[in-house]
């Protein structure tokens, strides 16, 4: 029974989304950045321009996928990586 309970708690991994590229147009990502995190539009802007820049840092499969996707529909190369594993716990 303990180990079904490690098994569900561990089981997701959290990813990061990160920019590769912003490619052309770069207001158009710095917005859907701006969007997703919730920075200023300037901020953002100089995540974007300072590239490669981890996006999101952290969160569950689904979220990051659609992050990533929005991030590719305004013309930027974004992907989603795992973060290394390194215990349930962080430890």
């Amino acid at each position: 029974m303990a180990d079904e309970y490690f098994l569900l708690v561990c089981d997701d991994v959290p990813n990061d989304v990160v920019l590769v590229e912003p490619g052309p147009r770069v207001l158009d990502v710095a917005q859907a950045v701006r969007r997703l995190t919730g920075l200023s539009l300037w901020h953002s802007k100089v995540r974007v321009t300072r590239g490669p820049a981890v996006i999101l840092d952290g969160v569950p499969q689904e979220v990051a996928e659609a992050a990533a996707a929005e991030l590719r529909a305004a013309g930027a190369q974004a992907e989603v990586r795992e973060q290394p594993e390194r215990g349930c716990f962080g430890v």
